[in-house]
C-alpha cells in the first residue's frame, strides 16, 4: 500500500494539482504521437489519463500488436488507422499472398471498441464479410470509413455501407481493387440514403460511375466538399458542377471519350463551382487545358500527373496559378517548367515530380529532363516548401546544398535519380547530402534513391551524423561496403522505420545496424548479400522482434537482387498466417 500511496502522491505532484478531467483535456491538444508517448511515460497516473483521453491511434504494422491489447491500452478510441502490407507492396515487390487480412481486427473492433467512429485501413485485405460485420456493429455511429489501397471487397458491400451508415461523412476508396466494378448501384444507395456526406473518394479505381447518380448525390448531399471519382467524361459532368455549389476539391473525370470525335468536343465556357480550389483532371491535353485559365488564380492544389501536357503547356498553365500550395506533375515539366514554378508559386508547400515514362494507363509524353537546374530554382524561389518528392535525371552537390540553404521548412524530402543518362555530372554526392541534412533541421522523412557510386560510405556516415530528427528513411543503391551502414547506424537517434533497396550489405552488417539503431521499429531490405539459411541475421534477435525472409521460392537460395528481409517489433509474437512465400526466421515455427 505504501508503494501505491507513494505513486498517487507522485502522480498528484507531477500533475501540479490539475484534476484528471482537465489534464485529459490538456493532453487532447497534444497531437504528435511521440509527444503523447512521452507524456504517458512520466508516471502511471499520467499513463492512465493518456489511455482514457487518447482519441486516435495509428498502428503502423497490423502484426505489431493485437486488437485486444490495443483495447486494453486505449479503451476510449474514437478513431483508428491501421496499416498491414509493407509499403513496398505499392510497387508490386511483395507477394500477393503475404498477408494483411483485416478480419481479426474488424471482429474485435466491432465487438469491443464502443466509441469507434472513424476507421482507416491501408494496404489490407478486406472481405465482404468483414464489412458486413463492421456495419452491423457500427452503422449507427460510423462517420468515416477509409479503405485505402485495399482489396478483397465488392460493390455489394459498398451498397450495404451506403444503405445503412446514414451518419457517414467520409467514404474513401482511393486506389483500391474492388470487385463487381461495373455495378454502380452503391452510388445510387449513397445518394438516396445519405445527406451528411462531406467527402467521397474513389479516385484511381475502376468503379463505374453514372453521371446521373453523381449529380443526384451532389444534389442530396449539400455538405459535399470533396469529390474524387473514376473516369467519367467531363462533358457529362456539367450538371454536377452547376449543382455542387460548395465543392472545394475535385479529382477524376476525363477529357478522353472513345465514343466522341475530338473535334466535336466543346469546352468553351466550361463551368466549375465557385469555391473549387483543388483539382486533378485525367487525360487533359493542350486544347482542353484552356478551361482552367479563368480559374487558375483560385487554385491552391493542381494535379497534372495524368495529363497529356507538354513542357510548354505546363509553363503556360502554372503561370496562371500564382496561389498554388500543392503541385503534382510528371517530369515532363522539365527544368524550364520548374523555373516557372519558382517564379510564380511563392506559396508552394508541397511539390511532387513523378517519373514520366512509367506505365500510367497508356499515357505517353516527351521525356522531361529535371536536373540540378530546376531543383536549384525551386529551392531559391519557393521558401515555404514542406514536402518535396522529385525524380531527376541529373543532380549535383551544389543543388543539394541549395536545398539545405533555402528549403529550411522541409519535413519530407524524397529524391530518385533515374538511369536515363549514362553518367551524371558529379559523383559522389556526399557533401551535398551533408549540407542538405544540416540545413533542413525539420526533416522527419528522407528518401535518397540513386545509382551505385552516387553516395559513398562517407555519405552514409553523414546521414547518420546529421539525421537527428528523421523517423523514416529509404535508401537505394547507396554505400560501398558494410562500413557505411555501420557508420550510419551509430547516429539516427529518432529513426523508427528504415527501408533499403539494392545496397547489398551483408546479413551481419544489417543485424548489427538494427541493434545499434535504438529507436528502430521496422526494417525492410531488398537486395543484400544473402546466406543460404539467413544464419547471420540471427544476430539481430531480441525480445519482441519478428524476422521474416520473403522469397520467390522457399526451395531455392534467393538471388541477391530478389532477397527480402522484413523485421519489426511485435507484442503479438509470431503471426499465424504465413504463406509459402514467407519464411519466419524468428520466432521460428
Amino acid at each position: 500500500m505504501g508503494g501505491e500511496a507513494g505513486e498517487r502522491r507522485l502522480g498528484r505532484a507531477m500533475s501540479f494539482g490539475i484534476p484528471d478531467v482537465a489534464l485529459g483535456l490538456v493532453m487532447g491538444f497534444v497531437e504528435d504521437p511521440w509527444d503523447r508517448d512521452a507524456i504517458s511515460l512520466v508516471c502511471r497516473h499520467w499513463c492512465r489519463v493518456d489511455a482514457l483521453s487518447r482519441k486516435h491511434v495509428t498502428v503502423a504494422m497490423a502484426y505489431s500488436t493485437t486488437p485486444d491489447r490495443l483495447f486494453r491500452r486505449f479503451p476510449c478510441l474514437e478513431s483508428l488507422k491501421l496499416k498491414a502490407k509493407p509499403r513496398a507492396a505499392m510497387f508490386n515487390l511483395i507477394p500477393e499472398d503475404w498477408g494483411g487480412s483485416a478480419s481479426p481486427w474488424i471482429r474485435q473492433l466491432s465487438a469491443s471498441f464502443h466509441f469507434l467512429k472513424a476507421l482507416h485501413l491501408r494496404r489490407m485485405i478486406v472481405s465482404d464479410n468483414d464489412l458486413d460485420v463492421l456495419v452491423r456493429a457500427k452503422a449507427h455511429m460510423l462517420s468515416s470509413l477509409k479503405l485505402d489501397r485495399c482489396s478483397g471487397f465488392s460493390t455489394s458491400s459498398l451498397a450495404l455501407v451506403a444503405r445503412t451508415c446514414k451518419k457517414l461523412e467520409t467514404l474513401f476508396l482511393e486506389d483500391s481493387l474492388i470487385a463487381e466494378k461495373e455495378n454502380d448501384e452503391w452510388l445510387r444507395e449513397l445518394a438516396t440514403n445519405n445527406n451528411v456526406l462531406e467527402t467521397l473518394n474513389f479516385f484511381l479505381t475502376d468503379l463505374r460511375a453514372s453521371p446521373a447518380y453523381l449529380t443526384l448525390l451532389v444534389r442530396n448531399c449539400r455538405r459535399l466538399k470533396v469529390l474524387k471519382i473514376s473516369e467519367c467524361f467531363m462533358l457529362d459532368l456539367v450538371d454536377l458542377f452547376r449543382t455542387a455549389e460548395i465543392l472545394q476539391d475535385f479529382a477524376g473525370g476525363s477529357f478522353d471519350d472513345q465514343g466522341q470525335v475530338a473535334e466535336s468536343r466543346n469546352y468553351e465556357n466550361y463551368y466549375f463551382p465557385p469555391l473549387l480550389h483543388r483539382l486533378s483532371l485525367l487525360y487533359m491535353g493542350t486544347k482542353e487545358m484552356q478551361v482552367l485559365f479563368p480559374y487558375g488564380a483560385a487554385l491552391k492544389k493542381l494535379d497534372l500527373q495524368f495529363t497529356f501536357l507538354s513542357t510548354e503547356d505546363h509553363c503556360q498553365l502554372v503561370q496562371r496559378c500564382p496561389n498554388l500550395e500543392i503541385l503534382e506533375v510528371r517530369d515532363v515539366i522539365g527544368d524550364r517548367g520548374l523555373e516557372v514554378v519558382a517564379q510564380t508559386c511563392k506559396k508552394l508547400q508541397r511539390l511532387r515530380v513523378e517519373r514520366g515514362d512509367d506505365d500510367q494507363g497508356g499515357l505517353e509524353d516527351e521525356h522531361g529532363m529535371v536536373t540540378q537546374v530546376g531543383l536549384t530554382a525551386v529551392a531559391q524561389g519557393c521558401p515555404h516548401l514542406e514536402y518535396w518528392a522529385v525524380h531527376v535525371t541529373d543532380i549535383t552537390n551544389a543543388a543539394l546544398e541549395a536545398i539545405g540553404t533555402y528549403s529550411r521548412n522541409l519535413n519530407d524530402f524524397r529524391l530518385v535519380l533515374l538511369d536515363r543518362e549514362a553518367n551524371i555530372t558529379e559523383s559522389p554526392l556526399d557533401n551535398g547530402v551533408r549540407a542538405l541534412l544540416r540545413g533542413c533541421t525539420k526533416l522527419r522523412r528522407f528518401a535518397f534513391y540513386v545509382r551505385p557510386g552516387a553516395l559513398s560510405d562517407v555519405g552514409l556516415g553523414y546521414i547518420g551524423e546529421f539525421s537527428k530528427t528523421i523517423r523514416y528513411m529509404l535508401l537505394g543503391n547507396v554505400g560501398e561496403s558494410d562500413q557505411g551502414l555501420l557508420q550510419l547506424s551509430t547516429g539516427c537517434p529518432s529513426l523508427q522505420k528504415l527501408e533499403l533497396r539494392g545496397c547489398f550489405f551483408s546479413e551481419r552488417a544489417l543485424a548489427v545496424a538494427a541493434l545499434q539503431l535504438k529507436s528502430l521499429r521496422y526494417l525492410w531490405v531488398q537486395g543484400y548479400k544473402a546466406s543460404p539459411n539467413g544464419t547471420d541475421l540471427m544476430a539481430m534477435v531480441r525480445p519482441f522482434w519478428n524476422i521474416e525472409i520473403i522469397a520467390p521460392n522457399q526451395d531455392e537460395v534467393c538471388p541477391d537482387g530478389q532477397a527480402q528481409i522484413l523485421a519489426y517489433y511485435s507484442l503479438a509474437g509470431m503471426r499465424s498466417d504465413y504463406p509459402h512465400s514467407v519464411i519466419p526466421l524468428y520466432p521460428s515455427v
